[in-house]
């Protein structure tokens, strides 16, 4: 399917679709918006390039585009602020 110039409130919907979709999927990191050249675009963020490979190119004409981040954990908080 061909993708074309989606705005803001397309993006949002299929992005809610895809995280659906993909929510209880490994590999999957995130799931968001990000700016595209024709207007909105959904970003998912995969641990591998291997991920990627199950990912549709486009949800409702809105482009999907990945990004390989690798495996994403959560920080421990410092306890205390450093001024500089």
């Amino acid at each position: 399917m061909r993708h074309t110039m989606a705005d803001l409130q397309q993006a949002r919907a299929a992005k809610e679709r895809l995280r659906n979709e993909f929510r209880e999927r490994s590999g999957v990191s995130g799931i968001g918006l990000t700016a595209d050249e024709d207007g909105y675009a959904v970003q998912v963020n995969v641990q591998r390039r291997n991920d990627a490979a199950m990912l549709p190119k486009s949800v409702d004409g809105v482009r999907v585009q990945v990004r390989v981040v690798g495996t994403v954990s959560a920080q421990q908080r410092p306890t205390q602020l450093r001024t500089v």
